[in-house]
């Protein structure tokens, strides 16, 4: 793992695999970018695409700080800006899943321009607020087998242990969260590709999302958690990326 240090003085870690046109993944929240696209990086490079996956900060093999005062609004957003600065990125594809996806859009909101965009595990509302979900995660967070749904609440106790992250860093990232307008969603307009499972109802339409931002829709058997190992995901943003 490479890293670089942020204009706040946070270490972030980031994989960069491969040769050729330069893919950015952002992955999802209690994840990494080892971890979520273990499957997808190899047949990138494969496909003969250079891939650059940031943990991003709280999670992985980056910092994690637990200060308020590290988690301003946006940051993630900042960080990504910040990592494509660093690495020269001009020419450059960008994908996402779940709060990866959310990211990518705070992220180009802020002035990122990929060529390519792709967005899994969302859809419109999970772009526009992180809402009730976030609300559940943050219970979780607190109050573990205690929080209002013990069955959440021990899944992610169990995840925080098994990674190594820190619960308060965590409430920090959902604390950094910003809404986004319909309006900005549509302003974007990009070759974007929008993947959603069947079986994942919790942050809106993949279709409304897709035709926001000008692109494609396409459902894909499976929940959230499935969806991103799965082998039709893999192929579709392949052939999607691929040059």
């Amino acid at each position: 793992m490479l890293s670089f240090v942020t204009s706040d003085g946070v270490r972030l870690a980031y994989a960069d695999e491969g040769e050729g046109r330069p893919v950015l993944l952002l992955h999802g929240f209690l994840s990494s970018g080892h971890r979520n696209w273990s499957r997808l990086i190899p047949a990138l490079t494969g496909a003969g695409l250079r891939v650059i996956a940031p943990d991003c900060r709280g999670h992985g093999a980056s910092d994690a700080p637990t200060a308020p005062e590290a988690w301003p609004a946006d940051v993630m957003a900042r960080d990504v800006l910040e990592l494509a600065a660093q690495l020269g990125l001009s020419d450059f594809d960008l994908a996402g899943y779940s709060m990866g996806g959310r990211t990518a859009i705070r992220a180009m909101v802020g002035g990122l321009k990929p060529r390519r965009l792709v967005i899994g595990g969302m859809g419109e509302f999970g772009i526009m607020e992180a809402g009730p979900r976030a609300e559940a995660f943050e219970d979780a967070l607190r109050h573990g087998e205690a929080a209002s749904d013990p069955g959440m609440g021990r899944a992610i106790a169990n995840a925080l242990a098994a990674q190594g992250l820190k619960a308060q860093a965590m409430l920090g990232v959902l604390a950094s969260f910003q809404p986004t307008t319909e309006a900005e969603i549509r302003a974007l307009r990009t070759d974007a590709l929008v993947i959603l499972g069947t079986e994942d109802h919790d942050n809106g339409s993949g279709q409304v999302l897709a035709d926001w931002l000008g692109g494609r829709f396409l459902p894909l058997p499976g929940d959230h958690g499935q969806v991103p190992a799965s082998p039709a995901f893999v192929e579709a943003v392949v052939e999607f990326l691929s040059p």
